[in-house]
């Protein structure tokens, strides 16, 4: 073996390094987003998230950009839609409902995101789905069902729910729906498919943006703002997609989507570690029957006994 590329080339070989710090950036996300919401709005910092983040993009994209304009532009209602969701509605979502309710809540809701998926390639794209699978996307939501109602029952039942909650699970939706479309993108390269997505994603955050300024709502002037922004143009947006990325490449989609299941584990640990959020019963049953049903769902089918 040489070193001659030193350690950032050694680095960007290693797909589970790198898929380890994508999954810590983008737990932090929740938990930067939970612990600025007094002083960055949510679609503020949608806003300034990604347009910094495009600001970092561009010199690498740029050339791979111009070379696939033509199919990007060939097949922009995909585009935009992807971009939609993925940049523009999920993030806003996502800070909006961090106002509300606790991170810790947040990364858990967005375990069940693999059993959500199933369900809506079974709706959308009317992918085959096996028993197997059915009973573990039931268990994932029964998990989920525990966390946002606490463990209590009654409070599903009056549907008493905390709105913080609600709104992530719907951003964790439009997350699943995303990624069963994403099958649909064209065929360009990833840093061009990113940059045009984040564009459109600027393009339907702007209006949002533009009617919390006129509510009133601003950046409060402080380091904990300009921190917060940093961070998140950064880490979960510039970084995070580039080692993403890399990890599909190095390893394939299907081992990078499984592996990406330890974010909201770390997500939980990061909660308490920096916000002090509890860690109560009900998470600990609601987490494990989100893992158990994703374990379900995505176990292999056995294969058939042979006589003799």
């Amino acid at each position: 073996m040489t070193n001659d590329g030193g350690p950032l080339t050694a680095l960007w070989s290693r797909a589970y390094v790198l898929l380890t710090f994508t999954a810590l950036f983008w737990a932090g996300n929740s938990i930067v987003g939970r612990a600025a919401r007094e002083l960055v709005p949510p679609a503020a910092l949608s806003f300034w998230r990604w347009t910094f983040a495009l600001l970092l993009l561009l010199p690498l994209a740029w050339p791979h950009l111009k070379r696939d304009w033509p199919a990007l532009r060939a097949n922009w209602p995909i585009v935009a839609v992807l971009g939609a969701l993925a940049i523009g509605s999920f993030n806003i979502l996502l800070y909006t409902g961090l106002q509300s309710t606790t991170a810790l809540n947040s990364m858990l809701i967005q375990s069940a995101q693999p059993a959500l998926i199933l369900i809506v390639g079974a709706l959308v794209m009317r992918d085959r789905t096996s028993l197997r699978q059915v009973a573990g996307v039931l268990v994932s939501l029964a998990g989920v069902l525990t966390i946002v109602g606490r463990g209590d029952p009654a409070l599903l039942i009056a549907l008493q729910l905390n709105i913080g909650d609600a709104i992530i699970g719907g951003a964790v939706l439009l997350w699943a729906l995303y990624s069963v479309l994403l099958r649909r993108r064209p065929a360009v390269h990833p840093l061009s498919f990113l940059a045009a997505s984040i564009i459109v994603g600027i393009v339907v955050i702007a209006p949002v943006y533009a009617v919390e300024l006129w509510a009133g709502k601003r950046i409060v002037a402080a380091p904990g703002s300009a921190l917060a922004i940093a961070y998140v143009s950064v880490f979960p947006s510039f970084l995070a997609y580039l080692f993403f990325n890399r990890g599909v490449e190095l390893i394939g989609s299907a081992a990078t989507g499984q592996y990406m299941n330890v974010m909201p584990l770390m997500g939980a640990g990061l909660a308490m570690l920096f916000l002090g959020e509890t860690l109560h019963l009900f998470h600990v049953a609601g987490l494990a029957l989100i893992v158990a049903g994703i374990w379900v769902a995505g176990r292999p089918p056995q294969p058939a006994a042979t006589a003799g």
